[in-house]
């Protein structure tokens, strides 16, 4: 039983996309429960800050762009650091299993510091043992579990109970596709997508068995969304509805998801929306590990090219390989399974 202390002022660090956060929701749900009354704030990159709209237990943010080149990424630091001292933070709790993290909790001045052991870990007032191999929600809330007992679960978004749908979608249930990934994995060449004709057969086909099929994207998506609807059996067909770009916010995407009869996605940012609405989702995994990102659930389906060198990315890889055979994913396997 851990010995509760309140905290009224927590500052949480978390630097990652919109995924990342939202696999780290449950430390925040964990902590408001048991520190009802404490100011939560979240230290985030800003790409990530919308996720306030699907968490109301963070009452504060920090935007810190830490992943900035050269010397804009010492300022940016030194920004963070000059906000944090002005904010009496009782705790800072942050992830990351770099030696830095330590060192940058110390520079923080904060009385009470919790982050992964590493060899800088003396710095900390309470370190935890990095335990990667289970799903990240599991793994960063173990960061808490010096300060909090409660048992993890996996993300939950708050949605708008009173949501209504756009009158174009609300004729019968719908089938929600989103096919692409952040533009910096693709910089990067991270890959976790499967090629164009994957999405236009698969679309096709639900097309033709008389499913509504909604095609979801962000202006990160722009050049295969306009791939998939430049072939017409597509775009003219009755069942199928183009939303690319239409979907006014993170929290609009999370309501819709919420109302689909299913979604088909890629290891990505809307597939942990798609989680944390639970709903019912067929989940394509490359080169990722989906024992990692996608909690166990009989709504949750993973699709996946079943060869022996996969997964590899993360630990033994950074990039996708010159092949990626195991994005030669068959479009068939979500028919069926659907």
């Amino acid at each position: 039983m851990v010995q509760k202390k309140e905290y009224k002022n927590i500052l949480l660090i978390n630097w990652g996309g919109i995924g990342d956060e939202i696999l780290f929701m449950p430390v925040i749900k964990s902590l408001r429960e048991t520190f009802n009354n404490s100011k939560i704030t979240l230290a985030l990159e800003p790409r990530s800050a919308s996720i306030i709209q699907l968490c109301p237990d963070i009452n504060d943010i920090i935007k810190a762009d830490i992943k900035a080149h050269g010397l804009r990424k010492y300022l940016n630091i030194f920004k963070f650091l000059i906000q944090v001292w002005n904010k009496n933070f009782d705790i800072v709790i942050s992830s990351g299993k770099s030696p830095l993290v330590s060192i940058l909790l110390f520079l923080t001045g904060i009385k009470e510091r919790i982050g992964f052991k590493s060899k800088t870990a003396f710095l900390l007032t309470k370190s935890v043992e990095l335990n990667e191999n289970q799903y990240a929600s599991n793994m960063y809330h173990d960061l808490i579990s010096p300060i909090c007992d409660l048992d993890c679960n996996f993300p939950k978004i708050t949605i708008d109970e009173n949501y209504i749908l756009p009158e174009i979608l609300t004729e019968k249930g719908f089938c929600a596709i989103h096919p692409g990934v952040s533009k910096m994995s693709i910089r990067k060449n991270i890959l976790k997508c499967p090629k164009l004709d994957f999405w236009k057969n698969l679309i096709y086909e639900l097309l033709e068995k008389g499913e509504k099929v909604v095609l979801f994207g962000t202006r990160d998506d722009e050049e295969l969304i306009l791939k998939i609807t430049s072939d017409e059996k597509i775009a003219n067909h009755k069942n199928f509805i183009n939303y690319f770009n239409k979907t006014k916010s993170l929290l609009d995407m999370a309501n819709m998801f919420n109302k689909a009869k299913y979604v088909i996605c890629a290891d990505s940012a809307p597939m942990h929306v798609a989680v944390g609405v639970n709903a019912k989702t067929f989940a394509i995994f490359g080169p990722t590990n989906e024992e990692k990102l996608l909690p166990k659930s009989e709504k949750f389906f993973v699709i996946k090219n079943n060869i022996t060198c996969r997964p590899c990315l993360w630990h033994r890889r950074a990039q996708n390989c010159e092949h990626s055979d195991c994005l030669n994913i068959d479009y068939k396997e979500i028919i069926s399974k659907i």
